[in-house]
């Protein structure tokens, strides 16, 4: 009698031991500094880059895993959050630029090789006699293309006006811009224009800290969505501009980048957890509803 009751305490014991071990250990993930839970696999991995005026968030996605990356877009502006969950993405970025006023698009979104967004149709953007110098390149930015060459998916980052490569279908496109690697075309797309030497347009900032959004390629074709998250600061505006961003890039390997849409739209959503890039004076996040996306999805076949 006494070994059995010897037996029941020490197995009571250790379970309280196993116990308190898994309480500390969810204590420890519940303070993680990290806000987006690290679910990983070989396919497709998040990761944080903490820099001195900036959190840099990264998602890659390998070149022979089975998620594919595509854009889309609503009618209205929408939260990132309900682009994820109403396509059921894994990973979803903000896309294009667009007019928060009319909430018309000013970039292309190409979808199963029609347009379906088309800044043309923006009279904002076409009747505003300050871009009437700049339409021709307004209209053919950069943009991130998926295209479909036999029976193989392959992704590229070139200008609205550059035709498919031979034996390739245009499938989609997410119009952005300026490009960031192999070069800044910044000047070709219209966001930077200079006159007898001195900057006369800076559409966007570009040489300025800010939160900031991007999509590259690397030479194996894997696909890297990255997110500039800015921090708190008294010394002024914190973030990355386009020249640090296109270096941080190249850093993880990317050959082709191009810059998405920034500032209080920089947002990312990575398994159920959302992080969003801009602050306001107060030091609060900017959680500014979209246009349109990239979105990461498994099983995506065309």
């Amino acid at each position: 009698m006494k070994k059995v009751l010897w037996r029941d305490f020490i197995l009571v014991a250790f379970g309280l031991i196993l116990s308190s071990s898994s309480y500390q250990s969810s204590l420890d993930k519940s303070f993680s500094q990290n806000p987006i839970p690290p679910k990983q696999s070989e396919s497709i991995r998040y990761e944080t880059t903490e820099q001195e005026q900036s959190i840099i968030h990264t998602v890659k996605i390998s070149h022979n895993s089975n998620f594919t990356v595509i854009p889309e877009m609503e009618t209205e502006l929408y939260p990132i959050t309900n682009f994820a969950n109403k396509h059921q993405a894994i990973a979803v970025i903000n896309g294009g630029y667009f007019d928060p006023q009319n909430q018309k698009t000013t970039s292309y979104l190409i979808k199963e090789g029609k347009i379906v967004a088309d800044p043309r149709t923006n009279e904002r953007l076409i009747d505003n006699p300050d871009l009437t110098p700049y339409l021709g390149k307004i209209l053919n930015r950069a943009e991130f293309r998926r295209y479909l060459c036999g029976e193989d998916i392959r992704y590229d980052i070139t200008f609205h006006n550059v035709a498919p490569p031979n034996g390739c279908q245009l499938q989609d496109a997410l119009g952005g811009g300026p490009s960031l690697l192999p070069q800044d075309t910044s000047v070709e797309e219209g966001f930077v224009a200079y006159s007898n030497g001195e900057i006369i347009r800076n559409a966007i900032g570009t040489t300025s800290p800010n939160a900031r959004s991007a999509v590259g390629i690397t030479d194996d074709g894997d696909i890297v969505l990255a997110m500039v998250e800015q921090k708190v600061s008294s010394a002024g505006s914190t973030g990355l501009s386009l020249p640090q961003l296109a270096d941080f890039l190249s850093t993880l390997g990317v050959t082709k980048a191009m810059n998405l849409d920034g500032g209080s739209s920089s947002s990312l959503y990575y398994q159920g957890e959302t992080v969003y890039g801009k602050l306001d004076k107060e030091g609060n996040k900017v959680q500014r509803p979209i246009k349109s996306v990239l979105l990461v999805q498994k099983n995506h076949l065309n």
